[in-house]
Formats: C-alpha cells, structure tokens, sequence
C-alpha cells in the first residue's frame, strides 16, 4: 500500500495552477473525444480526467487548489442556468401544456415521500429519513444541459428537460427547508421540551427563492435593455458574460440561489418576444458553453473521492434505489396527470438523475446545523445523521453524476431528439 501510495500522490511536483488548468482542460478534450467513440457523452471523459487528477488517484488536484478555482464552477452553473432560462419561452410551455408543472410536482414530492418511507423502512429513524428525502429532489442541471448541448437535441423532451431541471431546484430547496425544520424539532423534542418554529426554519429557504426571483428579474430587465442595442455578436458576449458574473456574485453575497438567479435572466430575455435578439445572444454562448462544459466536469470530477465509495453501505444502496424509482416513477406520474405526449411520459424520468452540487451543498448545510444542534441542547443522534447524510451523498452523487449523462443520451435517443451524425 505504501509503493501504491508513492506511486500515485504527485502532488510534490510543483505545477502552478495555470498550468495545471491549462494541461487538464487539454487532456480532458482528448478523453471527452475517446468517450465520444465508444457512444458515451463526452462530459464522462471529462469527468474521469478530473477524478485521475485529483485527490482520488494523482493528488495534482487538492482541497486547496480546487477552492481556488470554485468561481470557475459557480461561472459555469451561472451560464447553464442562463441558458436554462433562454429556453423557457412561456408561449412553448404553453404549448407543451400544464404536464410541466405536473411533472416537476410529481418527480420532487416522488422522490422525497419514496426515499423517507424506504430510509425509515431500513433505520426506523424518522429525523434521518426525513433528510434523506429532502435531498433526492435536487438535481444537477449542468449534466442533463451538457448532453442536449453536445448532441444538439431538439424537441419536445428537450423543452421539458429543460423546464424541470431548471425549476425542480427551486422546488427542493422548499422541501428541503420543511422537512430539515421537522426532523430537528423531532430531535429537539426528545431532548427538550423546547422546539424551533417550522414557519421560522422555512422563511430561509423561502427567502432565497424570493431573491433569486427579485434580483434576476431586475437584472433581466437591465440586460434587456442594453444588449437589444447591440449587434455585434462579440459586443453581446461580453455584456452576458458581465451580466453572469454579476448575477452569480450578487447571488453569492446574499446567499440566494446562483442557478434561480441566472435562469430568471435568461427567462425574462426569452419572453420578450424578440426572436432576433434572443438568436443574437444565444448564438455566441454556444462557442463558450463547451470550453465551461471541460472545465466544469474535470474539476467536478476532481471534488469526487473515489475513497468515499466503501462508506455508501445499505443506506447508499437504498438512497440510490428509492431516488431513481421516485423521480422516474413521479416524473411518469405527472406526465399521465398532465397528458403529455407519450415519448415525453415515457422518457423524461430517465433525463433529470444526474445530482451533485446542491445536494452536497445541502448536506453540508445539514451536517453545519446538526453540529450546533449537537453543541446547544446535546443530542448525539443529530451529530451521528450529519456524518450520515454527508458520506451516503457524497458517495452517491458519484454514481448519479456517472450514469444520470448516460441515460440522459439514452432517453433523447430513445424520443428521436437527437439528430443523426
């Protein structure tokens, strides 16, 4: 174990960040193009380079170095929520019907109740398998965008993929902000007979919403005004490009939701009904979004620690299980409510699995709060839940950010949206 341990960890050499970046991103684009060869998207490739690099295998990439480029991921999520939101256009969401709504509903309540009652089947833990659940509605949107950039996917599923990775975000934070205020009143009242207030504990995530929705309101209607000016395509780069930093900054600052705040921008320019326009600035994103795609997957493949697999055990197994059968069953659900068409009824499920960022970022939320739940009214459970949750997501988001892109492709191959080579 030792030779293997010498052999692997080259973070001794001292390569500077650029340079690091720089070779990454190069060898990424070759193995995203082998990935390409063998029919899986080339996201998978990109990610592998970045789980070889970083503290998995090589160790060039560390904890130190990979929170030196975090802006780089939190850009990249900033212009896949921006064109998330450039193609929600609500006169073809009209068209598609009210099945959109129905969808997000049914696949978000449908993985949260199916993961809490098989967690609390597997642990007789309530407080646990409430926070189980609120992690299984959120997904990654930037997987399920990279493939239908890659392969130019077009049609109805894709309009509805869109739609319900932009929207079910905002939709499990709420869930997530209810059933985290209930699993700790239940700790607290077995400790205590004090409780916190379940309408307190939601006015945060009820907040972040409100902001997101406010501040990208504003900002599209500025963004509107000054880029309808403009006709130069470089000119119209630069002003979305300030625009996306801004937004994601602000976004940061008052700590509201980056993915909501930029969607709505792209939302409140789609709805202007200026076709032109909308062409003029969505048109030069595709010659950036694929060099952010190489970035965003290697250094999301870097954050992966393949060490955190052995620690998945039956919880893992069961989370995996329970979120699949409830978001593709729910999504399924909704789409029958909602009479939509039957390509979308039968492989939207498959299109929305991918999960990583925010529901790592929950789960460290989850393990922060249950500290100090541990420290205030001493509550051992609540440490033991935080360590809990934190390993079992980590460990599968690993599995989801590998086979969610896969089936993606797989569910608009299946639906005919993917164009011929």
């Amino acid at each position: 174990m030792e030779i293997l341990a010498i052999t692997t960890d080259l973070s001794f050499l001292d390569i500077s960040k650029l340079t690091l970046l720089g070779m990454s991103t190069i060898i990424a684009f070759y193995v995203g193009r082998l990935a390409r060869l063998i029919k899986l998207p080339s996201l998978i490739g990109y990610m592998i380079v970045g789980v070889i690099l970083g503290p998995s295998i090589l160790h060039l990439f560390n904890e130190a170095s990979l929170e030196d480029f975090s802006f780089i991921t939190e850009i990249a999520l900033g212009f896949v929520a921006f064109s998330i939101g450039s193609e929600l256009n609500l006169s073809s969401l009209k068209r598609l019907g009210g099945g959109i709504i129905s969808i997000i509903l049914a696949e978000s309540f449908g993985a949260f109740i199916v993961v809490t009652v098989l967690i609390y089947l597997t642990t007789r833990d309530l407080p646990m398998s409430l926070i189980f659940g609120a992690m299984a509605p959120a997904s990654a949107p930037a997987g399920t965008v990279a493939v239908i950039h890659e392969y130019k996917a077009k049609g109805s599923l894709t309009k509805t993929l869109y739609a319900v990775v932009g929207f079910d975000d905002g939709l499990a934070i709420i869930i997530f902000g209810f059933a985290a205020a209930l699993a700790k009143n239940l700790l607290i009242a077995e400790a205590s007979e004090a409780s916190e207030s379940i309408l307190m504990a939601l006015w945060e995530p009820a907040k972040e919403i409100l902001l997101s929705f406010v501040v990208g309101g504003i900002a599209g209607l500025v963004f509107f005004r000054l880029v309808r000016k403009l006709q130069n395509s470089r000119d119209i780069l630069i002003i979305v490009f300030g625009f996306i930093l801004l937004c994601t900054g602000l976004s940061i600052s008052f700590h509201s939701s980056l993915i909501l705040t930029n969607m709505v921008v792209g939302f409140v320019l789609a709805n202007t009904r200026h076709e032109s326009l909308l062409h003029r600035v969505t048109s030069p994103l595709m010659e950036v979004m694929p060099l952010l795609f190489v970035l965003f997957f290697c250094l999301a493949g870097a954050h992966l620690e393949l060490s955190s697999l052995p620690s998945l055990g039956i919880i893992g197994v069961v989370y995996i299980i329970g979120r699949s059968a409830g978001l593709i069953g729910g999504a399924r659900l909704g789409a029958i409510f909602g009479h939509v068409e039957d390509k979308v009824k039968k492989y939207v499920g498959l299109g929305i699995l991918s999960q990583a960022g925010v529901a790592i970022g929950l789960s460290l939320i989850v393990k922060h709060e249950f500290v100090l739940l541990d420290n205030e009214y001493g509550i051992p459970d609540a440490l033991r839940i935080g360590s809990s949750v934190l390993a079992t997501i980590t460990a599968t988001c690993i599995f989801f950010e590998i086979i969610g892109p896969i089936l993606t492709k797989i569910a608009l191959k299946k639906a005919g949206e993917i164009p011929d080579a």
